[in-house]
């Protein structure tokens, strides 16, 4: 029995899609719920799953756009049961092995395993290895070529290099080029672009800076790690404080918390706190859902499975709709200020930033302590100025004083003395 297989509609609005890339080869046998390709829209990358077993005949190519609930792919069912296909990691491997066997059978042998060139002559060896190696009659290409073993990242690494690259004992010469290499622009690239560029022509943005010490919150992680990692199982990062920090700060500026709808201010009473994360596909917001609700070991649980999941591309649509506010870090890739971009309809995003060592002035003193940068971009049309730096700096004082976030901002010394 021949099934067809057509283009699942990923959410509504969405009309067309591309075939981002096929797991399986045409002809390959695929078994029932096996994933068969990588469905690319505008908004999430979702998978292609066989419903049942059989022999894959490809219809719809790579990179091209098709229309949702058009022919993806056939599989005649009356191969079922056939030896599955391999992936094709498995079959470089096997490729691989064969080859370096064929080559030892066909090799000359000879009386004493010494090295055939001088590729390694300027390699250091210590006399204690020396003469483990004499003893093992090992060569010093059987030492290094044995420590570790081909794998699909050294071919491509391999592959991308260009063909006219001298190498020169250990050092890649390579002549001037004039190459130009185009690739065509995803859905979910061209998506993005759009927004960011509606973002600077429909909002009145504007960004205020403020920089926060890091000290509280690192002596915690230290003191705490390894009992947070035995309690809970996951580690104790920076995102969770900032995330609770935020919505902390959030019911106490609920206008940061806004957006326009049409003619309205819509005021949500929940927070949720939508994570920027770079994946190899672009840029992508999951939200964690009621986080206003969540301790941080309940943040940090959710934010490494939904970030896993955009990196792996399986994040679902309703993992990366709605939203009521962003957090971006830049700082994981050095960046030591920026000026976030909203993400729309939502009137304000966070930007964390690198945490450097730098030296400040405590009580007529100067001292180096951690430091870093944080940026809140919003929407003046909400947003005033007042809310949007007394926002900002609560985000800083419970970062600088965590225990503040279980007293509503107030410092616990003055509930205690009741003043």
């Amino acid at each position: 029995m021949i099934i067809e297989i057509t283009i699942p509609s990923p959410g509504e609005s969405i009309n067309e899609v591309e075939i981002a890339n096929w797991l399986v080869e045409d002809g390959d046998i695929v078994e029932k719920d096996q994933e068969i390709a990588e469905v690319e829209s505008d908004k999430a990358t979702l998978p292609l799953i066989a419903p049942e077993s059989g022999k894959i005949k490809i219809v719809a190519p790579v990179g091209e756009t098709i229309a949702v609930g058009s022919l993806a792919c056939s599989i005649d069912t009356s191969f079922a049961g056939e030896v599955k296909s391999k992936p094709a990691e498995v079959k470089a491997d096997a490729l691989i092995a064969k080859t370096v066997e064929a080559k030892k059978e066909s090799a000359p042998t000879v009386e004493s395993k010494k090295p055939t060139s001088n590729t390694f002559d300027q390699v250091k060896i210590s006399p204690v290895a020396r003469k483990m190696m004499e003893e093992g009659n090992l060569s010093v290409e059987e030492v290094i070529n044995g420590l570790r073993r081909i794998s699909k990242s050294d071919i491509e690494a391999i592959q991308s290099l260009p063909k006219d690259a001298v190498h020169v004992q250990g050092f890649t010469a390579q002549e001037p080029s004039r190459d130009v290499e185009k690739s065509k622009m995803t859905s979910l690239r061209k998506k993005l672009s759009k927004r960011l560029v509606a973002v600077k022509n429909e909002t009145a943005m504007l960004t205020t800076f403020n920089e926060v010490d890091m000290t509280a919150v690192m002596a915690l992680r230290k003191t705490y790690q390894n009992k947070f990692v035995e309690k809970h199982g996951i580690k104790l990062g920076f995102m969770s404080f900032f995330t609770k920090a935020v919505t902390e700060a959030l019911k106490l500026h609920p206008s940061v918390n806004a957006m326009i709808d049409g003619d309205e201010l819509v005021f949500p009473k929940f927070c949720d706190i939508g994570i920027a994360v770079q994946t190899p596909k672009g840029l992508m917001v999951p939200v964690i859902r009621n986080a206003e609700s969540m301790n941080l070991a309940e943040i940090e649980a959710k934010l490494m499975e939904l970030a896993g999941k955009a990196r792996a591309g399986r994040i679902s649509l309703d993992d990366i709709t709605g939203g009521t506010f962003t957090i971006t870090n830049g700082g994981v890739f050095g960046s030591l200020l920026s000026t976030p971009i909203l993400n729309p309809p939502q009137s304000g995003i966070l930007g964390m930033h690198n945490i450097i060592e730098r030296p400040v002035a405590i009580n007529g003193q100067v001292v180096v302590r951690p430091m870093m940068y944080i940026a809140l971009s919003y929407d003046h049309r909400v947003i005033d100025g007042k809310d949007s730096v007394g926002f900002l700096v609560k985000v800083k004082e419970f970062i600088e004083s965590p225990q503040r976030m279980l007293y509503n901002g107030v410092n616990p010394d003055n509930l205690l003395l009741g003043i």
